[in-house]
């Protein structure tokens, strides 16, 4: 496993990639013309939800838990594990991020879909890491695509909450935060979101 501190904000990002960051209509694929959510799908978002929240309901869950009952279940859901895509996971990372007198330490793990879509799902030990706090690490990610004059497209998620990044010719957004954990239309319209992203990156 790498081991990688990171301590740079959003704006040392930006000038270290030369990024800048764009307005909400260079990001339309998280919030316009989503695809509807059929009643068969609805159904298992349902199940995913209500399972989410029982087990959520014991205390923090681990990143492998996250990917097993949250992540996968979702890209199942999104038909992003099925052809024409191809998945590979990526080495996980070990992060340490300074906030202010503590130090906090958690994981990256990642998988890359068609090496335009990366899912970063991050795990803390003890203290709930925002999935802002994988922002700039997830930038240096869609940086690294072979094909960054395309639009690539990340998913951030600690289980808690979803955010989405598109990245495109050295421009980026990022959506709203999706908060799962409180309502199943949240989930719902997390999973549209991808299901637009799994269009556009086929």
């Amino acid at each position: 496993m790498q081991t990688l501190a990171i301590t740079e904000t959003i704006a040392e990002a930006e000038k270290r990639f030369g990024l800048s960051r764009s307005s909400l209509d260079f990001f339309t694929e998280w919030h316009d013309q989503l695809p509807e959510i059929n009643p068969n799908d609805r159904t298992n978002l349902e199940i995913l939800w209500k399972r989410y929240l029982y087990h959520r309901s014991g205390g923090h869950l681990l990143e492998s838990t996250v990917m097993l009952l949250l992540v996968s279940p979702l890209l199942t859901i999104a038909g992003l594990y099925d052809p024409p895509f191809r998945i590979k996971a990526e080495e996980s990372v070990q992060i340490t991020i300074a906030d202010g007198e503590e130090i906090l330490q958690g994981r990256i793990d990642l998988l890359v879909l068609q090496d335009n879509l990366w899912i970063i799902v991050l795990e803390s030990k003890k203290t709930m890491l925002s999935v802002w706090s994988a922002l700039p690490q997830t930038l240096a990610y869609l940086m690294a695509s072979p094909n960054t004059n395309l639009p690539n497209f990340g998913m951030l998620t600690n289980g808690d909450d979803i955010v989405f990044v598109k990245l495109e010719n050295k421009h980026y957004a990022i959506s709203r935060v999706f908060a799962p954990l409180s309502t199943q239309s949240e989930l719902e319209s997390a999973c549209r979101v991808l299901c637009k992203i799994a269009e556009i990156v086929k």
